[in-house]
């Protein structure tokens, strides 16, 4: 692609950091970048029309980790180490909540659910127990009680089949990931950040004084730093990273009219997640129905968990209640061994901010501010 002098000088010259990836994590790094230092001149790179990851693409879970889930990393992790986690997905979620304000990203408390089928009783009975350590842990870390307790009155309002028991988390929430994507960018974008789509680095090669990152398009950029906020797509640029990709796949019906369900549901350990969107269902997971074939950075939709899905919907969600499917779609997540992310420097110039472990929407905006102040350490 050749440019023009004008494109070249205006948009190409004296730029200070160049972040790739416009997703949550890389729109927040632009969005601290900028309040901290005003002058830098910021430059968002990204490959697709939209960011290309799972931003945009997942299901809005305002959430910070249901009780089995918790117990689940207890047995693998340290109590602090754990807590921590939470801690830190509590504070990012209101970090966002305070970036762009409640109405611009549609957030609502409607609280969240966790279910178990009648075979998972030993499982239900355990979390129980432990209810009163984790209300109390989480108190600490909130400033409310009783964030987890039972709903079983709830199932037959919520109209669900094959389920045994609920537990509700009155903390969770659930946003509309398009909008919240949308209102950054105009953010960053009033602040003079450069948000360029359609633009795929290939390369980062660390100069003596700035970066130079080749792309696709044959334009080259050269900046004082960079930023890799490509989660599940980082080992294209930083292969030496320990990262593996995670498909999502998800499916939303058409209007349901007096649909019952309202919140964010948890279902089979989290690996199945479903909320109300208005009068719709957003269903998504399976990916433990084959581990394999998800951890890929190929976006694409398998029979094997678009028809588990749907069978879910059928005999447990929606039993007594026609749907049909409007639209199916999937995101690729940025996983690793452990529920930590990377926000490192790789090189002299060059960062990164990635592996979010599925939990983007809750602690995005606080990796993002991480990998900026690496950054800004560089400039």
């Amino acid at each position: 692609m050749q440019l023009s002098f004008w494109e070249k000088d205006t948009y190409f010259s004296n730029i200070d950091v160049l972040i790739v990836g416009s997703g949550i994590v890389g729109l927040n790094a632009a969005l601290h970048l900028k309040n901290t230092q005003p002058q830098l001149k910021v430059m968002v790179v990204e490959r697709g029309l939209l960011p290309t990851g799972a931003s945009s693409k997942n299901a809005g879970f305002a959430c910070f980790g249901s009780p089995s889930e918790l117990l689940d990393d207890l047995a693998h992790h340290s109590e602090e180490t754990v807590f921590n986690l939470v801690e830190r997905r509590w504070k990012g979620l209101q970090r966002l909540r305070h970036n762009l304000g409640d109405t611009a990203i549609d957030y609502h408390r409607w609280g969240g659910y966790e279910l178990f089928e009648p075979h998972q009783a030993d499982l239900y009975e355990a979390c129980m127990e432990r209810l009163p350590y984790l209300n109390k842990q989480l108190q600490s870390l909130i400033g409310e009680p009783e964030i987890y307790r039972s709903a079983d009155s709830k199932i037959s309002t919520f109209g669900f089949q094959q389920v045994s028991h609920l537990i509700e988390s009155t903390a969770e929430g659930q946003i509309d990931t398009g909008k919240m994507i949308l209102a950054l960018t105009q953010k960053v974008q009033a602040l003079g950040v450069l948000v360029l789509n359609g633009l795929e680095v290939q390369e980062l090669q660390d100069e003596e004084t700035h970066v130079t990152a080749t792309t696709t398009q044959d334009i080259t950029i050269k900046a004082r730093a960079a930023l890799v906020a490509t989660n599940g797509f980082a080992q294209k640029l930083l292969p030496q990273l320990s990262i593996v990709p995670a498909r999502a796949q998800v499916l939303i019906t058409k209007p349901i009219p007096h649909l019952r369900i309202k919140g964010t549901f948890h279902y089979d350990k989290g690996y199945y997640y479903f909320r109300n969107i208005g009068n719709r269902v957003l269903f998504g997971g399976g990916r433990n129905l084959d581990f394999g074939t998800e951890e890929t950075m190929e976006f694409g939709l398998t029979g094997l968990v678009q028809h588990k899905l749907e069978d879910l919907l059928r005999e447990v969600i929606l039993p007594d209640t026609p749907f049909e499917i409007e639209h199916r779609w999937s995101g690729i997540m940025g996983m690793g061994a452990e529920k930590t992310t990377l926000v490192q420097q790789v090189s002299e110039r060059v960062s990164c901010a990635i592996r979010l472990s599925g939990m983007g929407i809750a602690i995005g905006s606080l990796v993002g501010e991480e990998g900026a102040a690496l950054v800004l350490e560089k400039v």
